[in-house]
């Protein structure tokens, strides 16, 4: 056990306060840069029920002062404004000593990107539901003047029903000030593989049209299971990595998110406007539990050896 995964397991003391809160912390399932991500369940001592949760464990003694003062408090203040089905829901945020316990519902069946590692390519109608749901969750925070500034296919949570929720807030931020003026970000956050190409600049960027532009590498990793950019010809290599069996609706709407002007780029309301969308609302379509998702032709043949990651096939990741 490595000493950062000693510093964020709980202590006896933390984890007899908090089972007397019906709380029980379980093993390690992820970690990000400052937090250990641990399963968990919440017990109601009124009607005995069980509640799987997830539980982010944060060690302010071992963060770096940057995250302290600036990210940690964003993320704790958004965590507790938000509230869409299509956002990951937070329980409970518990503070002893210098360990913050943030526990939120817990993703059955994992996060995006493991599961196109793991079945391929998804089909364009399963794509088309995560991506309303996405675009759903994004549009409400948006709508708030918040932006993720992190949307990957890893902060994708898949629940029990093989629906879609938008996780961790780690970078979010509010993009205006507190006389509703607008605010340009200037902070270089999240992956480069997702990142927009006015992030990536270094410049100060408009954070919401930094997050379309994520949402469309997403939908691009999720028709193609692969990533849509590397350090060459950007539109030669997303012409040539499009896969042939897809719509010329999803197509033409993907090259129009992944637009590198920014004035060019799609808002979203022209993204809900769009054909491949517009037909008819795939925001409250589930696909239920033993129904089989469907794949491309091409997901038969892959192997977990031929899964991509960011790291294989994007250079900056």
């Amino acid at each position: 056990m490595s000493s950062e995964d000693i510093r964020t397991v709980p202590k006896s003391s933390e984890l007899i306060a908090l089972e007397q809160k019906g709380y029980i912390i379980g093993k390690k399932i992820g970690q990000g840069s400052y937090a250990i991500v641990r399963k968990a369940e919440f017990i109601d001592k009124t009607t005995s029920r069980v509640m799987k949760l997830a539980c982010k464990i944060f060690d302010k003694e071992n963060a770096p002062e940057d995250f302290l003062h600036k990210f940690f408090p964003r993320e704790l203040e958004i965590l507790t404004k938000i509230d869409n089905p299509h956002l990951v829901q937070v329980h409970s945020i518990l503070q002893r000593g210098p360990r913050v316990f943030i526990f939120m519902r817990y993703a059955d069946n994992g996060d995006l990107l493991d599961h196109i590692k793991r079945a391929g390519p998804v089909a364009e109608s399963n794509a088309r539901t995560w991506f309303s749901q996405m675009l759903a969750g994004l549009e409400y925070l948006h709508s708030k003047n918040i932006a993720h500034r992190d949307l990957k296919c890893e902060n994708i949570l898949m629940t029990k029903r093989f629906n879609v929720k938008i996780a961790d807030f780690g970078f979010a931020r509010y993009c205006v000030d507190k006389e509703g003026r607008r605010v340009l970000s200037r902070t270089y956050c999240g992956s480069a593989a997702y990142a927009a190409p006015e992030v990536i600049s270094g410049n100060p960027y408009n954070p919401k049209l930094a997050d379309i532009w994520s949402l469309g590498v997403i939908t691009f990793i999720m028709l193609n299971a692969a990533m849509p950019f590397d350090d060459s010809n950007l539109k030669q290599l997303f012409k040539e990595q499009t896969s042939n069996i897809l719509s010329h609706q999803v197509k033409n709407l993907v090259g129009q998110i992944l637009e590198p002007d920014i004035t060019k780029r799609i808002r979203l309301d022209a993204i809900k406007a769009h054909d491949w969308l517009r037909y008819k609302s795939m925001v409250r379509r589930k696909v239920l539990p033993g129904q089989k998702l469907v794949h491309s032709n091409l997901s038969v043949k892959q192997t977990p050896k031929t899964a991509f990651t960011a790291r294989e096939r994007h250079p900056l990741a």
